[in-house]
């Protein structure tokens, strides 16, 4: 009777190990498809005065798809995307850009809109 007893208890033991694991595992893919979905968020560059959403379109081609990284990346390498794009897209001026897309990403909405009300089409 006692064999019995402690057969169930470790059966009920295992049980419990195996239902934890597959909760942990559940939880883990959870986690990891969030930070998935997190990763592959493209940030709206167009609330970046001077950017349209063709502009966004040849930023986003070119790996540039979030504020930070449009905030990263260099006014050359901005104004060089778009003089490869054509005449259409060289008479843009990228110089503000960083700028405005790192107060995007670091949520100063208002000060963004204090910039932007203060400088005439996005130039410095």
């Amino acid at each position: 009777l006692d064999f019995q007893k402690a057969e169930a208890a470790k059966k009920a033991l295992e049980e419990e190990s195996i239902g934890k694991a597959k909760t942990a595992k559940k939880k883990t893919t959870e986690i990891v498809a969030e930070k998935k979905t997190k990763s592959d968020k493209k940030d709206n560059l167009t609330k970046v005065e001077g950017i349209g959403p063709k502009i966004q379109e040849l930023f986003n081609n070119d790996g540039i798809d979030t504020w930070k990284k449009l905030a990263e990346t260099k006014v050359e390498r901005l104004q060089e995307i778009l003089d490869l794009a054509g005449p259409r897209y060289r008479i843009h001026n990228p110089a503000s850009w960083p700028l405005q897309a790192d107060m995007c990403a670091k949520g100063k909405w208002e000060e963004l809109k204090k910039w932007q009300d203060e400088h005439k089409g996005g130039r410095l």
